[in-house]
């Protein structure tokens, strides 16, 4: 029951946030959210506490401004590579070990690397995520983790997710 309720609120929060706030949009919404979180919650593994109020302050305050940082320095790398096709690639496929224990923080680790232009997350195991790369550097898989997920995993690492 806590994990279809947890379910419920996530999809009726979304279904707010998408849809603004009018009566006939909450009602319509609550029932929408209520046989989803029903036909979903085999799927979906959400279970809220008390500690999901924090950690989506601390995502909001913390991680999204970091993201955005490393999103525009992306960009820019790949806009000069576009620009100047003298610059060099080394495009490849890499393993970045995660330490990442909740199935939500690799997700949002292997989302944020899709996210971030010149790498794409193309698979995850339970330590892993493997990531084609514009341009492959260093040498091992440690230097490949710090390089593209290094200071977001540190971050969702701290808020446990």
């Amino acid at each position: 029951m806590k994990k279809y309720i947890s379910n419920f609120i996530v999809c009726y929060a979304v279904w707010i946030l998408l849809a603004g706030v009018s009566v006939p949009e909450l009602v319509l919404g609550a029932v929408v959210s209520a046989v989803l979180a029903a036909l979903l919650w085999k799927l979906l593994n959400l279970e809220l506490t008390w500690k999901t109020p924090f950690a989506l302050v601390l995502f909001i305050a913390i991680y999204l401004p970091v993201f955005l940082f490393e999103l525009v320095k992306a960009n820019i790398d790949v806009l000069f590579r576009v620009l100047n096709p003298k610059l060099p690639i080394n495009p490849g496929f890499v393993k970045i070990k995660t330490g990442l224990k909740t199935d939500f923080g690799k997700l949002i680790l292997a989302n944020s690397i899709t996210l971030t232009p010149g790498t794409i997350s193309v698979d995850a195991d339970d330590e892993s995520i493997y990531v084609h790369w514009i341009d492959v550097k260093g040498k091992d898989h440690d230097e490949y983790a710090k390089r593209i997920s290094g200071k977001f995993e540190n971050i969702l690492g701290r808020m446990s997710l």
